[in-house]
């Protein structure tokens, strides 16, 4: 099990021109690439990042808003299964260390069904937007209570 931060870096072109990575990195692939912008850290699972440290297949900061909880959602599923599975390997001796990637887990498959449930509202709210731009009507029955 390990978590790995990932972070957008700036790279100058030849022109002089900064650009954005289009994929988020570990400090270490940054390194002699370019400058990590250290508030797009996210933390991934180790599983997540190709030999060359980069994020496979991360959503991007201009991704539809559903992708990036897919992403966020996948991850930390992914990080709470990486303590499941470390947590099985150890003996009754580690219990301590066992008991808090017992914890860990749990706390990040929380944090995945909240996101779980803000994805769902969000598809609730969208699914409610298109239906208010359709035009739709509500139909009263058109029968009068006289």
């Amino acid at each position: 099990m390990a978590d790995k931060y990932v972070y957008y870096f700036i790279r100058r072109e030849t022109s002089g021109k900064s650009v954005r990575s289009k994929r988020r990195a570990t400090l270490e692939a940054i390194d002699g690439k370019g400058e990590a912008v250290m508030e797009s850290q996210i933390v991934v699972d180790h599983t997540e990042v190709d030999d060359n440290g980069f994020l496979i297949g991360g959503a991007s900061d201009d991704a539809h808003p559903m992708d990036e909880l897919w992403a966020q959602i996948r991850s930390l599923e992914r990080r709470a299964t990486s303590r499941d599975r470390e947590a099985l390997t150890m003996g009754n001796a580690e219990g301590g260390l066992k008991y808090m990637l017992s914890l860990e887990s749990r706390e990040l498959r929380a944090q995945a069904l909240k996101l779980k449930k803000q994805r769902t509202d969000l598809m609730v709210q969208m699914l409610d937007d298109q239906r208010g731009k359709q035009g739709f009507t509500r139909f009263t029955g058109g029968l009068s209570t006289e």
